[in-house]
């Protein structure tokens, strides 16, 4: 069973800056993508940024050019690096796997921004 754990969440003021980590129990070399998700509350769940296994990468346009996706195969972790960090950016952050046709996902770390 895949175990993926988020760390690095917390509070901030407006323009501040935080960095998640998702540690996975298993290799993510060849996790066909892994991502970051964002609920804030009373919403759905919506795909922040997302790195495959060629390195290719999305971003959501509500983050993009604040917020960076990378991924450390040898530590079989996934980061995204929040800069410029807004109120609206509060929320649940979940890391997601999707390798060999499951769907996997973390606890979950809350990021609260203040104005």
């Amino acid at each position: 069973q895949v175990q993926l754990v988020e760390s690095g969440g917390g509070s901030v003021q407006a323009g501040g800056s935080l960095r998640l980590s998702c540690v996975s129990s298993v290799t993510i070399s060849n996790a066909n993508t892994m991502a970051w998700f964002r609920q804030r509350p009373g919403k759905s769940r919506d795909v922040i940024a997302r790195i495959d296994m060629y390195d290719r990468i999305f971003v959501n346009d509500s983050v993009n050019g604040r917020f960076t996706i990378s991924r450390d195969n040898a530590k079989n972790t996934v980061s995204l690096q929040m800069d410029r960090l807004e109120p609206s950016d509060t929320g649940a952050y979940y890391c997601h796997m999707f390798k060999d046709g499951m769907n996997s996902w973390g606890q979950g770390t809350q990021v609260t921004v203040s104005s």
